[in-house]
């Protein structure tokens, strides 16, 4: 029984910062000397990140960067300000990415069953589903499943939650919302795998809503794709080459070079296997949504699945003019080949700390 999304919305915040003020910034947090500064304009330059948003962002685009962001200042923010942030802002970034999941669908708020949240950028309590369920009006008995902590990959997970429960009840109509503000993290001082991060991460919600595959029968031309099937895998002996971690000041983030060799090392066997088991192959996959973690892990996947520069195309528009927004992203890159008009077999691919792959077999 496949799941129907029936509609998908995206959201980011309303002022972003382009390459060359990001590169000031992380001169101001990280680099002590003019060796480390160059250091960073080159990881600049490299990341093909070209405009990130930020929920922090105040002012105009032609103040400085420092004016623009007073939340970042001579000391780092603790982690207690930082979830402040969060939950100032997580929950209306949210709202407008499901208020656009809703106009796709044609479905009204009050027929969602089941909400699932995602995120790993924030905590509070009662959280943005509670806050959803208030904004959106959704019935006060709607089922509420949090996806917490799992990192870029997380909205595979959250739509494997929500095929199980059209599996096991067809009249389910299912709210999934992932809303991460990786802005809220930027870390201060010299840590190469941190710099990466300060300069790939950036702000986004996306949502979606489905159902069993045929119970909309009046759906928009622009919306409408399938979840087939859907799979995981751990990456041996490459625990320790991804982490996600709470400190003092704010959640860190260990990335290290080796990841996209791990990747590349494992990702066509496993994959290959995988399609066999569900009566496919590489050949007869025509579309790739690769969650764009970075320029390297888009390289890798593309060298390893020998995928033309088309098929990941839309990746890397995603990471140039969004960045990485860890669990949303991938439901950014779906909703652009949605909106180019791409049909067929669909392959989605994202990455996490484990090192995890998630997988899902997708109709267009």
């Amino acid at each position: 029984m496949p799941l129907r999304v029936c509609g998908l919305g995206t959201a980011v915040p309303e002022q972003s910062v382009n390459q060359t003020d990001s590169t000031i910034l992380s001169e101001l947090v990280s680099a002590d000397t003019s060796e480390r500064a160059s250091l960073i304009r080159r990881i600049q330059k490299r990341s093909q990140v070209h405009r990130r948003g930020s929920v922090l962002l105040t002012g105009d685009a032609q103040q400085s960067i420092d004016q623009r962001l007073p939340f970042y200042g001579v000391e780092s923010p603790s982690t207690s300000e930082r979830m402040e942030a969060f939950r100032h802002y997580s929950s209306s970034l949210a709202l407008k990415a499901c208020q656009r999941a809703f106009a796709e669908s044609q479905l009204a708020s009050d027929a969602i069953t089941h909400l699932i949240t995602i995120s790993c950028t924030g905590f509070y309590a009662p959280g943005v589903d509670c806050d959803l369920i208030h904004q959106l009006q959704l019935p006060s008995y709607v089922q509420r499943t949090h996806v917490g902590f799992m990192g870029c990959h997380a909205a595979l997970n959250g739509l494997r939650v929500a095929h199980a429960f059209v599996e096991a009840d067809p009249t389910a109509v299912v709210l999934l919302c992932a809303v991460e503000l990786c802005s809220l993290h930027l870390q201060y001082g010299w840590n190469p795998e941190q710099v990466v991060a300060n300069t790939l991460f950036a702000d986004g919600a996306a949502a979606a809503v489905a159902t069993y595959s045929e119970r909309v029968t009046h759906e928009p031309s622009s919306s409408g794709l399938c979840l087939q099937a859907s799979g995981s895998t751990v990456i041996p002996e490459t625990r320790e080459l991804m982490h996600w971690q709470i400190g003092n000041q704010g959640f860190s983030m260990g990335l290290s070079p080796k990841v996209p060799e791990a990747i590349a090392n494992t990702l066509q066997p496993w994959l290959c296997e995988w399609l066999d088991a569900r009566g496919t192959d590489l050949k007869n996959i025509q579309h790739w949504a690769i969650h764009p973690g970075g320029p390297r892990i888009l390289q890798a996947c593309a060298e390893a699945l020998s995928l033309s520069e088309d098929q990941v195309a839309v990746s890397r528009h995603v990471l140039s003019h969004y960045g990485n927004m860890s669990s949303a992203t991938i439901l950014f890159v779906l909703k652009h080949m949605r909106q180019h008009h791409c049909h067929g077999p669909c392959v989605a691919l994202a990455f996490g700390p484990g090192l995890c792959a998630e997988v899902a077999l997708i109709s267009l």
